[in-house]
């Protein structure tokens, strides 16, 4: 049986040093270093990951990502997922927020 979309995003971002899985609160999969979350995957279809906010609208301005789907104000985006072809771009994220460049200043 081939792996899901949503357990191949678990297995590659819970496979980088000190990130754990847990059921997020609202359904899905949470990733977290620590007590800091990297995002969460609801199924094969859709992930969310914080951002701070002018990395957010860069990403948005960027089409990396969506506002987003239910706080488009806030530092989170949204990344539908419609197929694997679309798995390397959301494992990017996910690294992105992990390395946090921005926090290196």
């Amino acid at each position: 049986m081939d792996e899901s979309i949503h357990d191949a995003i678990v297995r590659a971002v819970s496979a980088w040093q000190g990130v754990t899985a847990a059921p997020h609160r609202f359904g899905g999969t949470e990733l977290r270093v620590g007590r800091r979350e990297l995002g969460h995957v609801h199924g094969d279809r859709l992930a969310d990951l914080p951002f701070p906010l002018l990395v957010r609208n860069d990403l948005v301005a960027a089409g990396r990502a969506q506002p987003h789907h239910i706080y488009p104000e806030s530092g989170w985006v949204s990344v539908p997922i419609r197929s694997d072809i679309d798995v390397p771009r959301v494992l990017e994220l996910f690294r992105m927020n992990y390395e946090r460049p921005w926090a290196a200043r």
